[in-house]
């Protein structure tokens, strides 16, 4: 795992470990068992969850979700490492290198 200021379309990311993860009204929700708090990561972040189960390079989640939804490059992109981004401050996606 590495520390990172901001995630860009270059890194590997994957889940963090210790949340419990359950499907809600077709949304997804999670518990952080090391923090206590629920996060409701709706539809596509739920589906982004559940695409890096396994380490993948961010812009192979953006192309993934662009085959999924019809959304220009830029606005997915930008929405994508933004949700990554949050996430990766509450401790639950880890960057790892990619070499």
């Amino acid at each position: 795992m590495i520390k990172v200021e901001k995630i860009s379309i270059e890194h590997l990311v994957i889940q963090g470990e210790g949340n419990i993860v359950s499907d809600m009204g077709g949304e997804k929700v999670m518990l952080n068992i090391e923090n206590g708090k629920y996060y409701n990561l709706g539809k596509i972040g739920g589906e982004i969850w559940g695409i890096i189960d396994k380490p993948i390079l961010v812009s192979e989640l953006i192309n993934d979700i662009m085959t999924k939804y019809d959304v220009n490059r830029e606005k997915c992109e930008e929405e994508v490492i933004s949700f990554l981004e949050s996430m990766y401050k509450e401790s639950l996606v880890k960057v790892i290198n990619n070499n």
